[in-house]
Protein backbone atom coordinates (compact mmCIF):
# COMPACT_ATOMS: atom_id res chain seq x y z
CA UNK A 1 0.00 0.00 0.00
CA UNK A 2 2.80 2.45 1.15
CA UNK A 3 4.78 1.31 -2.27
CA UNK A 4 1.92 1.97 -4.52
CA UNK A 5 1.12 5.62 -2.75
CA UNK A 6 4.95 6.38 -2.85
CA UNK A 7 5.08 5.24 -6.47
CA UNK A 8 1.98 8.04 -7.15
CA UNK A 9 3.49 10.57 -5.11
CA UNK A 10 6.92 10.32 -7.41
CA UNK A 11 4.83 10.42 -10.71
CA UNK A 12 2.87 13.30 -9.29
CA UNK A 13 6.06 14.90 -8.74
CA UNK A 14 7.66 14.38 -11.98
CA UNK A 15 4.39 15.72 -13.60
CA UNK A 16 4.62 18.78 -12.05
CA UNK A 17 8.30 19.07 -12.65
CA UNK A 18 7.91 18.26 -16.22
CA UNK A 19 5.09 21.04 -16.03
CA UNK A 20 6.98 23.42 -14.62
CA UNK A 21 10.09 22.44 -16.77
CA UNK A 22 7.98 22.87 -19.97
CA UNK A 23 7.02 26.44 -18.77
CA UNK A 24 10.27 27.49 -18.10
CA UNK A 25 11.84 26.84 -21.34
CA UNK A 26 8.90 28.37 -22.97
CA UNK A 27 9.80 31.88 -21.52
CA UNK A 28 13.05 31.15 -21.63
CA UNK A 29 12.68 31.43 -25.42
CA UNK A 30 10.25 34.37 -25.22
CA UNK A 31 12.20 36.46 -22.60
CA UNK A 32 15.95 34.86 -22.53
CA UNK A 33 15.80 33.66 -19.09
CA UNK A 34 12.61 31.63 -17.23
CA UNK A 35 10.92 34.88 -15.42
CA UNK A 36 11.23 38.46 -16.05
CA UNK A 37 11.60 40.96 -13.25
CA UNK A 38 8.89 43.35 -12.61
CA UNK A 39 8.97 47.00 -10.91
CA UNK A 40 6.85 49.46 -9.56
CA UNK A 41 3.98 47.85 -8.58
CA UNK A 42 4.10 45.40 -11.63
CA UNK A 43 3.70 48.68 -14.03
CA UNK A 44 6.94 47.72 -16.00
CA UNK A 45 8.83 44.29 -16.89
CA UNK A 46 12.06 43.59 -17.77
CA UNK A 47 12.89 44.10 -21.80
CA UNK A 48 9.11 45.80 -22.28
CA UNK A 49 10.82 48.61 -24.17
CA UNK A 50 12.64 51.72 -23.13
CA UNK A 51 16.64 50.55 -23.01
CA UNK A 52 16.68 51.41 -19.56
CA UNK A 53 14.22 48.37 -18.90
CA UNK A 54 16.30 46.10 -21.23
CA UNK A 55 19.67 44.44 -21.38
CA UNK A 56 21.30 47.29 -22.92
CA UNK A 57 20.44 49.07 -19.59
CA UNK A 58 22.52 46.96 -18.24
CA UNK A 59 25.77 46.73 -21.09
CA UNK A 60 28.19 48.15 -18.49
CA UNK A 61 30.06 45.96 -16.20
CA UNK A 62 28.94 44.51 -13.22
CA UNK A 63 25.72 46.22 -13.70
CA UNK A 64 22.72 45.58 -11.44
CA UNK A 65 18.62 46.49 -11.49
CA UNK A 66 16.66 47.01 -8.34
CA UNK A 67 13.58 48.72 -7.84
CA UNK A 68 12.59 50.47 -4.44
CA UNK A 69 8.85 51.12 -4.21
CA UNK A 70 6.33 52.78 -1.69
CA UNK A 71 2.83 51.40 -1.18
CA UNK A 72 1.11 51.31 -4.13
CA UNK A 73 -1.96 54.08 -4.56
CA UNK A 74 -5.40 53.12 -3.03
CA UNK A 75 -8.54 55.08 -2.74
CA UNK A 76 -7.18 56.22 0.43
CA UNK A 77 -3.66 56.53 -0.06
CA UNK A 78 -3.36 59.24 -2.72
CA UNK A 79 0.74 59.68 -3.22
CA UNK A 80 3.64 56.42 -4.48
CA UNK A 81 6.54 56.66 -5.61
CA UNK A 82 8.66 54.28 -7.43
CA UNK A 83 12.45 54.40 -7.98
CA UNK A 84 14.41 51.28 -10.53
CA UNK A 85 18.04 51.97 -10.19
CA UNK A 86 20.98 50.41 -12.41
CA UNK A 87 24.20 50.72 -10.57
CA UNK A 88 27.91 49.54 -12.58
CA UNK A 89 31.38 49.94 -12.38
CA UNK A 90 34.12 49.95 -14.71
CA UNK A 91 38.40 50.26 -14.08
CA UNK A 92 39.66 53.86 -13.66
CA UNK A 93 42.52 54.31 -15.62
CA UNK A 94 43.58 57.60 -13.01
CA UNK A 95 42.73 55.57 -9.64
CA UNK A 96 42.62 52.16 -7.86
CA UNK A 97 39.53 52.62 -7.23
CA UNK A 98 36.87 52.18 -9.85
CA UNK A 99 33.99 54.29 -11.14
CA UNK A 100 30.85 53.99 -10.15
CA UNK A 101 27.79 54.74 -12.12
CA UNK A 102 24.08 55.49 -11.04
CA UNK A 103 21.28 56.01 -13.20
CA UNK A 104 17.59 56.01 -12.12
CA UNK A 105 14.24 56.68 -13.09
CA UNK A 106 11.20 57.57 -10.73
CA UNK A 107 7.81 57.93 -10.82
CA UNK A 108 5.29 59.33 -8.79
CA UNK A 109 1.72 59.53 -8.38
CA UNK A 110 -0.35 61.81 -6.96
CA UNK A 111 -1.15 65.57 -6.70
CA UNK A 112 0.69 68.69 -7.40
CA UNK A 113 3.08 69.58 -4.35
CA UNK A 114 1.11 71.98 -2.22
CA UNK A 115 4.17 74.37 -1.22
CA UNK A 116 4.25 77.06 -3.43
CA UNK A 117 8.12 76.62 -3.74
CA UNK A 118 7.77 72.84 -4.40
CA UNK A 119 4.92 73.58 -6.84
CA UNK A 120 7.47 75.70 -9.07
CA UNK A 121 9.81 73.26 -9.29
CA UNK A 122 7.29 70.71 -10.01
CA UNK A 123 6.21 73.02 -12.72
CA UNK A 124 9.77 73.78 -13.89
CA UNK A 125 10.42 70.24 -14.25
CA UNK A 126 7.41 68.71 -16.28
CA UNK A 127 6.38 71.74 -18.81
CA UNK A 128 9.70 71.66 -19.77
CA UNK A 129 10.72 73.03 -22.98
CA UNK A 130 12.68 69.81 -24.35
CA UNK A 131 9.01 68.22 -23.73
CA UNK A 132 6.18 67.17 -27.04
CA UNK A 133 2.70 67.36 -26.39
CA UNK A 134 0.89 64.03 -25.39
CA UNK A 135 -0.92 63.16 -28.51
CA UNK A 136 -4.25 61.25 -28.73
CA UNK A 137 -6.19 64.21 -26.52
CA UNK A 138 -3.92 62.84 -23.65
CA UNK A 139 -2.76 65.64 -21.48
CA UNK A 140 0.42 65.47 -20.56
CA UNK A 141 4.21 66.03 -22.18
CA UNK A 142 7.03 63.49 -22.69
CA UNK A 143 10.85 64.10 -23.43
CA UNK A 144 13.52 61.48 -23.52
CA UNK A 145 14.62 62.40 -19.61
CA UNK A 146 11.28 63.02 -17.90
CA UNK A 147 7.18 62.89 -18.52
CA UNK A 148 3.70 63.76 -17.20
CA UNK A 149 0.51 63.06 -17.06
CA UNK A 150 -2.95 64.67 -15.81
CA UNK A 151 -4.98 62.11 -14.67
CA UNK A 152 -8.99 62.06 -15.26
CA UNK A 153 -11.56 63.72 -12.66
CA UNK A 154 -12.47 60.51 -11.54
CA UNK A 155 -8.56 60.48 -9.56
CA UNK A 156 -8.77 64.16 -8.79
CA UNK A 157 -8.05 64.62 -4.84
CA UNK A 158 -10.23 67.07 -3.04
CA UNK A 159 -10.86 68.89 -5.84
CA UNK A 160 -7.51 68.87 -7.07
CA UNK A 161 -5.97 67.29 -10.34
CA UNK A 162 -3.84 64.12 -9.46
CA UNK A 163 -0.89 63.44 -11.86
CA UNK A 164 1.67 60.63 -12.73
CA UNK A 165 4.83 62.13 -13.87
CA UNK A 166 8.77 60.17 -14.63
CA UNK A 167 11.94 61.72 -14.24
CA UNK A 168 15.39 60.63 -14.93
CA UNK A 169 18.83 61.09 -12.96
CA UNK A 170 22.25 59.58 -13.53
CA UNK A 171 25.44 60.31 -11.64
CA UNK A 172 29.66 58.86 -12.01
CA UNK A 173 31.25 58.79 -9.20
CA UNK A 174 35.12 58.56 -9.50
CA UNK A 175 38.58 60.66 -8.24
CA UNK A 176 36.87 63.59 -9.63
CA UNK A 177 34.22 63.37 -7.56
CA UNK A 178 30.16 63.13 -7.92
CA UNK A 179 29.35 64.34 -11.10
CA UNK A 180 25.55 64.63 -12.61
CA UNK A 181 24.95 62.89 -16.47
CA UNK A 182 22.75 63.38 -18.80
CA UNK A 183 20.79 60.23 -19.25
CA UNK A 184 17.77 59.60 -21.19
CA UNK A 185 15.57 57.09 -20.60
CA UNK A 186 14.41 56.34 -24.11
CA UNK A 187 12.46 57.55 -27.00
CA UNK A 188 9.30 59.60 -26.41
CA UNK A 189 6.96 56.78 -27.40
CA UNK A 190 8.79 54.64 -25.38
CA UNK A 191 8.79 56.84 -22.53
CA UNK A 192 5.60 57.76 -22.98
CA UNK A 193 4.48 53.95 -22.87
CA UNK A 194 5.89 53.83 -19.20
CA UNK A 195 4.04 56.59 -18.43
CA UNK A 196 0.87 55.38 -19.10
CA UNK A 197 1.40 51.71 -17.91
CA UNK A 198 2.45 53.64 -14.65
CA UNK A 199 -1.07 55.69 -14.58
CA UNK A 200 -3.10 52.87 -15.29
CA UNK A 201 -1.55 50.74 -12.63
CA UNK A 202 -1.70 53.40 -10.48
CA UNK A 203 -5.44 54.44 -11.36
CA UNK A 204 -6.25 50.43 -11.21
CA UNK A 205 -5.02 50.19 -7.49
CA UNK A 206 -6.45 53.83 -6.61
CA UNK A 207 -10.12 52.56 -7.66
CA UNK A 208 -10.38 55.58 -10.39
CA UNK A 209 -9.24 53.85 -13.95
CA UNK A 210 -11.27 54.39 -16.60
CA UNK A 211 -13.11 51.48 -18.34
CA UNK A 212 -10.11 51.46 -21.35
CA UNK A 213 -6.91 52.09 -20.59
CA UNK A 214 -5.22 54.96 -21.71
CA UNK A 215 -3.35 54.53 -24.81
CA UNK A 216 -1.06 56.47 -27.47
CA UNK A 217 -1.37 55.09 -31.45
CA UNK A 218 -0.72 59.16 -32.97
CA UNK A 219 2.56 59.93 -34.15
CA UNK A 220 4.76 62.85 -31.70
CA UNK A 221 5.08 66.26 -32.97
CA UNK A 222 8.19 66.37 -31.48
CA UNK A 223 9.77 69.86 -30.10
CA UNK A 224 12.05 70.63 -33.17
CA UNK A 225 14.65 73.14 -31.72
CA UNK A 226 17.43 72.17 -29.26
CA UNK A 227 18.21 74.08 -26.67
CA UNK A 228 20.53 77.69 -27.25
CA UNK A 229 22.08 80.50 -26.04
CA UNK A 230 19.54 82.76 -23.90
CA UNK A 231 19.50 85.98 -25.49
CA UNK A 232 16.98 88.89 -25.95
CA UNK A 233 14.22 88.36 -26.68
CA UNK A 234 13.90 85.31 -24.48
CA UNK A 235 12.03 82.76 -26.04
CA UNK A 236 11.27 84.35 -28.96
CA UNK A 237 8.92 86.43 -27.30
CA UNK A 238 8.65 90.54 -27.38
CA UNK A 239 9.85 92.10 -24.61
CA UNK A 240 11.02 89.30 -22.60
CA UNK A 241 14.18 90.49 -21.99
CA UNK A 242 16.57 89.98 -19.31
CA UNK A 243 20.47 91.31 -18.41
CA UNK A 244 22.22 87.54 -18.42
CA UNK A 245 25.79 89.38 -17.68
CA UNK A 246 28.78 88.50 -18.89
CA UNK A 247 30.33 84.90 -19.66
CA UNK A 248 26.59 83.72 -19.26
CA UNK A 249 25.97 80.31 -18.90
CA UNK A 250 22.19 80.40 -19.38
CA UNK A 251 20.11 78.35 -21.91
CA UNK A 252 16.78 78.20 -23.05
CA UNK A 253 14.85 75.61 -24.88
CA UNK A 254 11.84 76.46 -26.53
CA UNK A 255 8.69 73.82 -26.56
CA UNK A 256 5.28 73.57 -27.81
CA UNK A 257 3.86 76.54 -29.15
CA UNK A 258 0.29 76.08 -30.09
CA UNK A 259 -3.15 77.50 -29.62
CA UNK A 260 -3.54 75.71 -26.12
CA UNK A 261 0.28 75.33 -24.91
CA UNK A 262 3.04 77.44 -24.98
CA UNK A 263 5.85 76.51 -22.98
CA UNK A 264 9.49 78.06 -22.71
CA UNK A 265 12.94 77.01 -20.07
CA UNK A 266 15.36 78.70 -19.00
CA UNK A 267 18.69 76.88 -16.82
CA UNK A 268 21.91 78.06 -15.78
CA UNK A 269 24.63 74.84 -17.28
CA UNK A 270 27.52 73.92 -15.37
CA UNK A 271 29.56 70.58 -16.41
CA UNK A 272 29.22 68.36 -13.68
CA UNK A 273 26.30 69.45 -11.97
CA UNK A 274 22.53 69.28 -12.32
CA UNK A 275 20.67 72.01 -14.47
CA UNK A 276 19.76 74.64 -12.16
CA UNK A 277 16.05 76.33 -13.17
CA UNK A 278 16.44 79.94 -13.68
CA UNK A 279 12.80 80.81 -15.43
CA UNK A 280 10.19 79.06 -16.81
CA UNK A 281 7.12 80.78 -19.19
CA UNK A 282 3.63 78.93 -19.83
CA UNK A 283 0.73 79.07 -21.70
CA UNK A 284 -1.83 76.60 -20.66
CA UNK A 285 -5.23 76.86 -22.33
CA UNK A 286 -6.59 73.16 -22.05
CA UNK A 287 -8.85 72.98 -18.90
CA UNK A 288 -7.22 69.85 -17.07
CA UNK A 289 -3.24 71.55 -17.98
CA UNK A 290 -4.76 74.93 -16.48
CA UNK A 291 -5.91 73.08 -13.32
CA UNK A 292 -2.42 72.13 -12.81
CA UNK A 293 -1.58 75.50 -11.39
CA UNK A 294 -4.31 76.14 -8.73
CA UNK A 295 -2.49 77.24 -5.47
CA UNK A 296 -0.45 79.18 -6.77
CA UNK A 297 -0.66 83.26 -5.76
CA UNK A 298 -2.74 84.50 -8.49
CA UNK A 299 -1.67 88.21 -10.14
CA UNK A 300 0.78 89.39 -12.87
CA UNK A 301 3.23 90.52 -9.36
CA UNK A 302 3.33 86.75 -8.76
CA UNK A 303 3.82 85.67 -12.14
CA UNK A 304 0.12 83.99 -12.49
CA UNK A 305 -2.98 85.28 -14.35
CA UNK A 306 -6.20 83.56 -15.12
CA UNK A 307 -8.54 83.91 -18.17
CA UNK A 308 -10.79 82.74 -20.62
CA UNK A 309 -10.12 82.12 -24.74
CA UNK A 310 -12.89 80.46 -26.31
CA UNK A 311 -14.64 79.61 -22.86
CA UNK A 312 -11.92 77.42 -21.77
CA UNK A 313 -9.83 78.52 -18.51
CA UNK A 314 -6.35 79.47 -20.04
CA UNK A 315 -3.45 80.45 -17.66
CA UNK A 316 -0.15 82.96 -18.11
CA UNK A 317 2.54 81.58 -16.07
CA UNK A 318 6.14 83.01 -15.20
CA UNK A 319 8.83 81.97 -12.44
CA UNK A 320 11.79 83.75 -12.29
CA UNK A 321 14.83 81.67 -10.18
CA UNK A 322 16.80 83.20 -7.66
CA UNK A 323 20.21 83.12 -9.99
CA UNK A 324 17.76 85.52 -12.57
CA UNK A 325 15.05 87.67 -9.88
CA UNK A 326 15.99 90.97 -10.52
CA UNK A 327 17.31 91.42 -13.86
CA UNK A 328 14.57 91.40 -15.92
CA UNK A 329 14.47 94.09 -18.26
CA UNK A 330 12.45 97.01 -16.93
CA UNK A 331 11.86 94.69 -13.90
CA UNK A 332 10.80 90.83 -13.67
CA UNK A 333 6.88 92.23 -13.78
CA UNK A 334 6.74 93.90 -16.91
CA UNK A 335 8.64 90.85 -18.11
CA UNK A 336 5.60 88.66 -17.71
CA UNK A 337 3.37 90.86 -18.56
CA UNK A 338 5.19 91.62 -22.01
CA UNK A 339 4.73 87.44 -21.99
CA UNK A 340 1.31 87.82 -21.29
CA UNK A 341 0.21 90.10 -23.73
CA UNK A 342 2.53 88.92 -26.69
CA UNK A 343 0.87 85.18 -26.27
CA UNK A 344 -2.35 86.67 -26.02
CA UNK A 345 -2.16 88.17 -29.36
CA UNK A 346 -1.17 85.30 -31.01
CA UNK A 347 -3.88 83.13 -30.03
CA UNK A 348 -6.59 85.57 -30.48
CA UNK A 349 -6.81 86.08 -27.07
CA UNK A 350 -7.80 88.99 -24.35
CA UNK A 351 -5.73 88.08 -20.95
CA UNK A 352 -7.23 89.15 -17.99
CA UNK A 353 -5.97 91.72 -15.90
CA UNK A 354 -3.34 90.53 -12.97
CA UNK A 355 -3.32 92.56 -9.22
Amino acid sequence: MGGRRGRRAAILAGTVAAAVLASGIGLWAADGRPFRDSYCWGAWEQNSGAPFLGDDGLARSGSERRATESAPPSADRHRASCTVTVTSTVPDDDSDEPLRFKEQVTVEYGPVPSGAEEHHAWTGRYFHGSASRLPDGLDGLVAGDRAMLVLPTACDVDGRPSTVTIRSESTGNGHLGRLAMPFTIGSRPEVARMLLDAANTGMRKAGCAPGEPLRVTSPFVTVAEDDESAGSPLCRIPGVTFGFGPGSRYREQVGVVDGRLQTCSVVWKAPGTPDEPAAQYVMAGDPRMAALFAGLPEGAGHGLVRTECDGRPTVFYGNVGSGLKGSGRPDDRRVFENFTESVSRRIGCGAGEGA
